[in-house]
């Protein structure tokens, strides 16, 4: 599984040595304020200020240190000014995201302006010149402008740093994809090149590799599993013991076949477990609870969906796998569902989340215990990474809200109105003319800025329907 961090972020304060022969208590005072924007920032991020880089091999000191010791990426202030021609080399050597940081000591020009205030709040100056030779070399860094101590700074920061820490985090990530859906083209790509853009493993797996691990599941694993459940879901009477026992042990099984091949998630298409014939229920549970603990989930082998849920653990949190079934205009939302999986820890806290005994007719293997919820109502996002051609993909994307409905006592999974902020019709004619594909990854919450930011971070188109 993938856990949420704290980013590292590297703060590259430049200003020209000359200020330490001709002013120099302005240095002094100028990394004072440094550390008080690293102060104001260390809820949202780890930030390493080694001090001022007064000249060019410093800044390409500082540079290397950032990138040879696993920082995220690099925020680049204006202290004082400093030539723009210094960071050309540190730059082009540089591999880490980069923000440029258009901050100034003091918010407003004051009736006791003097030059000594014009030089310590001139980050504006120096940080054009800095700007202009980051794109002559081709970087494309994200840009704030504002009040190092308004909310709004903050908020831009948190999302930037946590794009990064989210772009690095999945260099390290590790999937497994068992059989694909035949004929399902939107789940098709080059999983070469998919792993040059976003750097997670892809790995074909058997399912005999999980089914080894079930036969190594114990009774008390097994009790364990199904009590947690107890605890998270009003188990229905009339579920029978056996089955349920036997979901928790599929899904202790595919745990421990994530742990022993150092998998973060896991995409299998269910006719595997016709073909095989030896597992007798498809994971809906536990890619539901796999899900909710921190694992990527899709199904019917979709890498580009897994990659939205792991995306979706590091950028936002409880991401939820599923998939548009119906249009209601009257509403002007779409439902959301899918065969029975997805992450419960989306579902409204006014009702209970429902285990149940439920009949699938895909698949052809027992009755698979199926958790039914609704999303939380509220502001909500939903994504779709879309393969167009070799290293070149899009990530569509549409905030709205999940709508407070009364239940729908015919739906044996779960399921959720989504009204688009575009409005159904709009939303759904820009999903199409995009390639939106059939799976999809719903977010609490507006999580747009951090996904774009995310998206120019990688080098990935951002589309916003």
């Amino acid at each position: 599984m993938v856990t949420k961090r704290l980013p590292k972020i590297g703060f590259l304060g430049i200003m020209h040595g000359l200020y330490d022969v001709d002013q120099p208590e302005l240095p002094k005072e100028q990394e004072k304020w440094a550390n008080k924007v690293v102060e104001q920032l260390r809820d949202v991020a780890f930030i390493d200020f080694p001090g001022a880089a007064k000249s060019k091999e410093m800044i390409e000191k500082y540079v290397k240190s950032f990138n040879e010791n696993g920082y995220d990426g690099i925020m680049v202030v204006n202290l004082l000014y400093s030539p723009g021609m210094r960071v050309v080399q540190a730059f082009k050597e540089n591999r880490l995201p980069v923000l440029v940081t258009n901050i100034q000591p003091e918010p407003s020009v004051t009736q006791d302006w003097n030059w000594k205030k014009c030089t310590t709040n001139q980050g504006i100056h120096g940080i054009q010149d800095t700007s202009n030779m980051l794109m002559r070399l081709g970087v494309k860094p994200a840009v704030v402008t504002d009040d190092w101590e308004s909310g709004e700074f903050k908020s831009f920061f948190s999302d930037w740093a946590t794009a990064a820490m989210t772009a690095a985090s999945l260099k390290k990530a590790r999937v497994s994809l068992i059989g694909k859906m035949q004929g399902m083209g939107d789940i098709m790509g080059d999983e070469v090149a998919f792993m040059r853009k976003f750097g997670i493993e892809v790995n074909y797996d058997g399912i005999g590799e999980v089914y080894k691990c079930l036969q190594q599941v114990t009774e008390q694993q097994v009790d364990e599993y199904v009590a947690i459940d107890r605890k998270n879901f009003e188990v229905a009477a009339n579920l029978p013991a056996e089955s349920h026992r036997y979901a928790a042990t599929l899904q202790i099984a595919y745990e421990m076949f994530c742990e022993k091949f150092n998998y973060d998630g896991f995409s299998a298409n269910f006719n595997v477990y016709v073909e095989d014939g030896r597992i007798k229920q498809l994971p809906i549970l536990g890619g539901s609870n796999m899900l909710a603990k921190g694992y990527g989930y899709a199904a019917e082998g979709d890498v580009h969906i897994l990659a939205c849920t792991l995306i979706g653990h590091l950028i936002a949190s409880d991401p939820h796998f599923t998939e548009m079934y119906s249009l209601d205009f009257k509403r002007n939302a779409t439902l959301l569902s899918h065969m029975g999986e997805g992450n419960w820890k989306v579902a409204r806290k006014d009702r209970p989340i429902r285990l149940i005994d439920r009949a699938l007719d895909i698949g052809d293997r027992e009755n698979p215990p199926t958790p039914i919820f609704s999303g939380e109502p509220g502001v909500a996002t939903i994504i779709s990474l879309v393969a167009i051609e070799g290293e070149k993909y899009r990530l569509v994307v549409s905030p709205g809200e999940v709508l407070d409905e009364a239940e729908i006592p015919g739906m044996v999974m779960n399921y959720t109105f989504f009204r688009p902020d575009t409005g159904v019709r709009a939303a759904m004619n820009g999903w199409l003319k995009n390639g939106g594909t059939h799976h999809q990854v719903m977010f609490k919450g507006n999580q747009c800025n951090k996904l774009e930011l995310f998206c120019n971070i990688v080098g990935i188109e951002y589309v916003q329907v």
